[in-house]
């Protein structure tokens, strides 16, 4: 599920125009919110110089069309784009989010896509140039501009199959606060839910209450006077006190001995559907690390229960031999790890692409003022007047060295190899994800199976063992 906002970025007051721009840019690409830079894409630019690169193009725009506006002048569009927590990668966030500004920009503004994960919600922040790539133009924001992001949003989303918010409203909540029902149940949700269904059991006082939650899977703990409580699949515990009206410890005991009537949230609490098949617990493992009888007893079942659903599996798929099995995963994987390398082929020329087209073109740009910096002798007070246009300039200069570009290509050649990667990389995603979650099914099967045979073997030894000894 995602949500947009967009908003124009004005100069705002008491700020000049490079400081309006360059504050923005600073906060998104943020390297503690992008993972070190490494979730930044810029297109038709180069991330680190857009602020400088987005206030040239709107010099030359000027230049192009004598058109001058005042201090409400808009330098670039920020929109902001969040996903539902758990149901997206912060890479395939980031795929989407330049997908998305180049389908609403139609490719013809240069923008920067930041994803950022320091938030339990994986959210983009997309900011584009209002000046288009020939100078010729700026993008106006319209009216219901913020249902046409929206709407193509959700097309994008549809498309990769995520969720989507099928009716929204408008709201002043925090997206964290608004998500509320449509979120994945939180541990203290599902605590409570917990809770709830070991009191439907009616346990005559506070520790028989304590063992139903054991029982079905919870672990319990105490420190002081606090008791803590944590579900399988969480890192942290929580207090017990820390769950609410209703569910605190005065509260459980005086429901427990009849003084109070225990009124479980309104709210109901679902989990995800779990997969087909999920990995059979060591119990033996689980027991050495301290886990109690409560814990084991719940393991046992949860392992029949996944034993089940791997023979249900295999019994689909025709895989009940064990050397079809192997095969299958094996060949699962191989496909897997090839599709993953293409994409990151394409993936790897798509952005030496992108850098070479934003050089060509702050080449082209900068290059008279380069020619006329040359001819004034290398004037300091020259390059303090254009230091701008002869840093991307010289930047460009070392980048074509570096590359080892000779002869520089066409930026329509660049654009087309460009669009023609993403079309192949976009059909090549849809069967990568397909097979992610073949290989996945099938190498959690195997793994089961091969639990299972080892069990046996060490079961056989053990008997051998006892018929020695006798």
């Amino acid at each position: 599920m995602a949500t947009t906002r967009i908003m124009p970025l004005h100069v705002g007051k008491g700020r000049t125009e490079s400081r309006a721009i360059s504050d923005i840019i600073d906060y998104v690409a943020n390297p503690k919110k992008t993972d070190n830079g490494r979730l930044i894409t810029g297109y038709a630019c180069d991330s680190r110089t857009a602020d400088a690169e987005f206030l040239l193009a709107k010099r030359q725009y000027i230049a192009a069309t004598g058109r001058v506006r005042g201090a409400d002048d808009v330098i670039a569009y920020h929109v902001r784009q969040s996903f539902r927590p758990g149901e997206i990668t912060p890479e395939e966030a980031n795929r989407l989010g330049v997908e998305f500004a180049k389908r609403f920009t139609k490719g013809n503004h240069a923008f920067v896509v930041c994803t950022h994960i320091d938030k339990s919600h994986i959210h983009n922040h997309i900011i584009w140039s209002s000046v288009s790539l020939e100078y010729d133009r700026k993008f106006r924001n319209f009216w219901g501009s913020t249902k046409a992001v929206r709407r193509l949003s959700d097309t994008i989303c549809i498309e990769n199959g995520l969720s989507i918010v099928e009716n929204p409203k408008p709201h002043g909540k925090s997206y964290n606060k608004w998500l509320g029902d449509q979120a994945n149940p939180s541990h203290r949700e599902l605590l409570r839910v917990a809770i709830d269904n070991a009191l439907s059991q009616s346990p005559v006082d506070f520790e028989e209450l304590l063992k139903l939650l054991k029982e079905s899977g919870c672990e319990v703990s105490k420190r002081g006077k606090s008791y803590r409580l944590k579900l399988p699949g969480w890192e942290k515990a929580a207090r017990m006190d820390s769950l609410g009206e209703g569910y605190g410890l005065e509260d459980l005991q005086a429901v427990l001995s009849g003084k109070k009537t225990h009124t479980p949230r309104k709210k109901t609490v679902t989990q995800a559907e779990p997969p087909k098949v999920n990995l059979l617990v060591d119990i033996q493992a689980k027991l050495q690390a301290g886990k109690g009888a409560g814990y084991a007893r719940w393991a046992k079942v949860f392992n029949l229960k996944q034993m089940a659903q791997t023979m249900n599996y295999l019994s689909e798929h025709n895989l009940l031999e064990y050397a079809v099995l192997e095969e299958k995963a094996e060949a699962a994987t191989a496909h897997h790890n090839e599709l993953s390398a293409q994409i990151k082929a394409a993936e790897k020329r798509m952005a030496e692409l992108a850098v070479l087209r934003t050089h060509i073109v702050n080449y082209a740009k900068t290059r008279e003022v380069y020619v006329a910096y040359r001819k004034a002798g290398y004037s300091k007070k020259f390059r303090e007047e254009h230091e701008e246009e002869i840093l991307l300039h010289q930047a460009a200069k070392n980048a074509f060295d570096e590359m080892g570009v000779k002869k520089l290509p066409k930026v329509k050649e660049l654009q087309t190899e460009y669009a023609k990667l993403l079309e192949e990389k976009k059909k090549t995603y849809a069967e990568y994800r397909r097979s992610r979650e073949e290989m996945r099914e099938l190498l959690t099967a195997k793994a089961n199976v091969d639990r299972v045979l080892k069990m046996e073997v060490e079961q056989d030894v053990e008997k051998e063992k006892d018929h020695g000894q006798r």
